[in-house]
């Protein structure tokens, strides 16, 4: 006798009765929440600077860096749409202030990085101590520290904004603050940070806050650029990566940041990568150079100030006309610590 009518409707009385006591049963929907492998909502994409730019501009005629607080438009990730995240974990949006504004100052539990895409001679002020911005500086902005942004300089600056926010968000355990007064009060002098960690020497007593941020929250491009172009003339490119170099806390070794993870990678006119995934969805900003990108099997095309997103356990490869600089950061440093963070490389993965 078939007896699955009656068996269907008792399990439905019984999920039934039990939704109205707060439980619900695991096994529909196991593959789920402990799938075979990562399963992001977030999907590739790229944004093509010379059509986002002008939305900055508009934005700027329409409302003041004071009246905003922060002047920036966020880059959504099509995949999860009007979620505020360009991957699962991060937020990324692209911000813009004008000659003669400031950005006044607050503070919040995220930890937050500025990569500057456009304009010199603004800057930002973190803890009171203020450092110019020049396009390609990788500037951070440790959790809960007073920080405020201003341009003296006559052109538009615009940078992007990429915090952990989701993250905090996740746990709730975000606070936010504004400061009474527009900007916070001068500490340090300019760059003092930089001066005192940024030369392969640290201060006698200094000592490891446990933060886990660098003290150092400027790495000019100046250096960076260099770094990249010695380290290509003295040795081959790395397969999947060409020449990549981490951003680091120079007093411990570990990223910049506690919870993001930054990197600055050149690839060689004509250089083609392997094929590689990780688990962490990380974000591109094409400092220098021409290329194209295969994501997944789709191709996207870019070029200087491009934006684009590769998502968790999608395989990737670079391929570039003239030499590239790409900037990245993802939620690795945050993967790393908890244990979770993998990675496959080259032909042999591609296959799997």
């Amino acid at each position: 006798m078939d007896t699955t009518p009656a068996i269907s409707e008792t399990r439905e009385n019984f999920f039934t009765r039990a939704a109205q006591k707060n439980l619900s049963p695991l096994w529909p929907i196991l593959d789920q929440i402990a799938s075979d492998a990562p399963r992001s909502p977030c999907i590739p994409a790229l944004w093509r600077y010379k059509e986002v730019r002008p939305f900055l501009m508009e934005a700027a005629e329409l409302i003041s860096a004071q009246e905003a607080e922060r002047r920036v438009m966020v880059l959504e990730n099509p995949g999860m749409d009007h979620a505020n995240r360009i991957t699962h974990s991060l937020y990324a949006g692209l911000q813009v202030v004008l000659p003669g504004e400031v950005a006044p100052a607050h503070r919040h539990t995220a930890n937050a990085l500025r990569f500057i895409v456009e304009g010199n001679g603004a800057y930002t002020a973190v803890a009171g101590e203020k450092t110019l911005l020049h396009p390609g500086d990788f500037v951070i902005t440790p959790g809960w520290t007073w920080h405020d942004h201003g341009n003296h300089s006559e052109e538009p600056v615009i940078w992007i904004d990429g915090l952990d926010v989701h993250l905090v968000n996740l746990i709730d355990a975000a606070f936010r603050e504004s400061y009474s007064e527009l900007t916070f009060p001068a500490g340090k002098s300019e760059s003092a940070s930089y001066t005192a960690y940024g030369h392969n020497m640290v201060p006698i007593d200094h000592k490891v806050d446990g933060t886990g941020n660098s003290p150092i929250f400027n790495y000019p491009y100046r250096v960076t650029r260099e770094v990249l172009h010695r380290l290509s003339r003295n040795g081959d490119p790395d397969a999947c990566h060409g020449f990549k170099m981490k951003f680091i806390d120079p007093t411990t070794g570990s990223w910049a940041m506690p919870t993001i993870s930054s990197c600055m990678q050149l690839l060689p006119a004509g250089f083609a990568t392997s094929p590689y995934r990780s688990t962490d969805g990380t974000i591109f900003s094409v400092v220098e150079g021409r290329g194209k990108s295969i994501i997944h099997g789709q191709t996207y095309d870019w070029v200087e100030k491009d934006i684009f997103v590769v998502p968790s356990w999608h395989f990737v490869q670079h391929f570039v006309e003239t030499d590239a600089v790409l900037f990245s950061y993802s939620d690795r440093a945050t993967q790393e610590k908890l244990g979770f963070w993998r990675e496959q490389r080259g032909n042999e993965a591609a296959k799997k």
